[in-house]
């Protein structure tokens, strides 16, 4: 949600579900050609390093021979009644080729349950940036901090989160900058705001930066025109559904908080059908993908003291049930699009395409061990009982609470325990032993490398490995160094909250369900 001036006093984690101002909201075009001024030679822009903007496939392939895809991401904090509010959209769900649904997690820190980021990144879906703190803007140490964190907390290789989304979708050109100076994929945080049936329609297909942005020419400064330059950082625009408006009504993130076609209050059918109009539209068009891009905690039906949105949940469902019967239709992460646009094969043959395949993590159900596959790790996750920001991991507690100028303290050794050995950068996050510092995975079948990224001070790299802090590596992996503030600030208390159910419901007990959905929405 935009934040009332109101709640700014309370920072940017307090956002109330009050339609007309939620994050992510669109109320007219974000661009156009002449603000654009976009030029791309695709002579000397290719795939898979360089895609020029454009509305056509790429790889030269007809529409015919596209597949349409159907991106499925959600932002913020992950707690179970997020993961449960996914879930109720895509557990049952299988790609063409019978594969699970896999989606993009736009990961904020604060409220989050570290060991289910774990979890839900070893079940296969895609792990991402969105700051430590769900801030707009956001410095250097917000993006990098929470890399490091979710590596050291999460088990996530710094090679596995390539995607960045600004919280509010507010970035400016210098986010962009920042994003390829750690090595970043992809940054997702621009609108396609022009319907693809209007000929100046700004929905392209992921490109790179090397011509510079296309999108949000007329809301963001310092792009567009050639602007920022830089080459092999993608974007993936988010596209938006148009209501019988047209370019006067469209809807971005969750849009079924709208009301539709200029209307005073939401009403589920006229959404369904703008959303199967606009998905019609791409479909019959060049086939550039439709997203439905979420903040789960709007549709949790397990959220304590908040009455489930059934009307809207089973709406949703039914979208995704009618696209589903339409031939070529993937629901895919970020990740996955983004591999299928720098190697586009025709849909005939996507069944053999690797990165929509489904592999599972071949590990013995009997092991005990914290590796993010539920069965194994049962009884072994480490309780982080901080009276703010309380949660679970598998990779040992910090001393203090993480923050963006300390986003990888030293770690806190229980007595009578040993301290956890963080994810190395030879060993995957399945067939890793935190606990006991070794790797199950002693075959080609499991092979891994986690390349360092540059973060920190002057450019300094950073790898996997480590204790927390200044910990000793005697597991293989090179050890995690002493993480230096970008800015030389002291360390910023976190305003943060609960994330055990039963403090959860206490909150609402005392503030009120409105309340209560707002301080865990970040």
């Amino acid at each position: 949600m935009r934040i009332f001036a109101l709640l700014a006093v309370l920072g940017a984690a307090l956002r109330l579900p009050v339609v007309a101002a939620q994050d992510g909201s669109l109320s007219g075009p974000t661009s156009s050609s002449s603000a654009a001024g976009y030029s791309c030679d695709p002579n000397q822009c290719k795939l898979p390093n360089c895609n020029c903007a454009s509305t056509s496939p790429p790889g030269g392939l007809s529409p015919s021979d596209v597949p349409q895809f159907v991106v499925f991401t959600a932002d913020d904090a992950i707690q179970s009644y997020t993961i449960d509010s996914v879930n109720q959209f895509l557990a049952q769900r299988k790609n063409p080729n019978g594969c699970p649904i896999k989606m993009t997690y736009f990961t904020s820190l604060a409220y989050t349950n570290y060991t289910l980021v774990t979890d839900w990144y070893v079940a296969g879906n895609e792990i991402a940036d969105h700051t430590m703190t769900h801030v707009g803007s956001p410095p250097a140490d917000e993006i990098n901090g929470n890399l490091i964190a979710l590596n050291a907390l999460a088990g996530i290789p710094l090679d596995a989160i390539t995607g960045f989304r600004a919280p509010y979708l507010n970035y400016t050109a210098e986010t962009l900058q920042l994003l390829s100076d750690v090595d970043f994929t992809y940054d997702s945080s621009s609108a396609s705001s022009i319907p693809v049936t209007d000929p100046g329609t700004d929905a392209y297909w992921p490109y790179t930066l090397d011509y510079g942005l296309a999108n949000d020419c007329l809301t963001i400064d310092g792009v567009c025109k050639g602007q920022p330059k830089i080459p092999g950082l993608w974007e993936i625009p988010m596209y938006a559904f148009f209501d019988d408006l047209g370019v006067d009504g469209p809807h971005l993130m969750d849009p079924w908080l709208d009301a539709a076609n200029g209307a005073s209050t939401v009403n589920d059918t006229a959404t369904f059908e703008y959303m199967k109009n606009t998905f019609t539209a791409h479909y019959a068009g060049n086939r550039q993908p439709i997203g439905l891009y979420t903040h789960p905690i709007h549709l949790s039906t397990t959220y304590p003291g908040v009455s489930a949105p059934n009307t809207t949940i089973k709406m949703i469902n039914e979208f995704l049930d009618w696209a589903q019967v339409q031939q070529d239709v993937w629901i895919v992460s970020n990740e996955q699009l983004l591999a299928w646009v720098q190697n586009p094969v025709p849909v005939s043959q996507l069944d053999s395409f690797e990165p929509l395949k489904c592999p599972t993590p071949q590990v013995d159900p009997s092991l005990k061990i914290c590796n993010g596959i539920p069965q194994n790790e049962a009884g072994l996750l480490a309780q982080c009982d901080f009276p703010d920001f309380p949660f679970y991991t598998c990779y040992g507690c910090p001393e203090v609470e993480v923050s963006p100028s300390n986003p990888n303290p030293p770690q806190k050794v229980p007595e009578g325990q040993q301290m956890r050995y963080r994810l190395p950068s030879n060993c995957s996050t399945p067939f890793w032993d935190p606990i006991g510092g070794s790797c199950l995975c002693d075959s080609s079948d499991c092979a891994f490398t986690d390349n360092s990224r540059p973060i920190g001070p002057n450019g300094a790299n950073l790898t996997g490995g480590g204790t927390g802090g200044d910990g000793d590596d005697s597991s293989g992996g090179a050890p995690t160094p002493t993480y230096i503030n970008f800015n030389g600030a002291s360390p910023a208390k976190l305003w943060t909250g609960s994330l055990i159910g039963v403090i959860s419901a206490l909150v609402v007990g005392v503030f009120g369900a409105a309340t209560g959905w707002a301080l865990l929405n970040i």
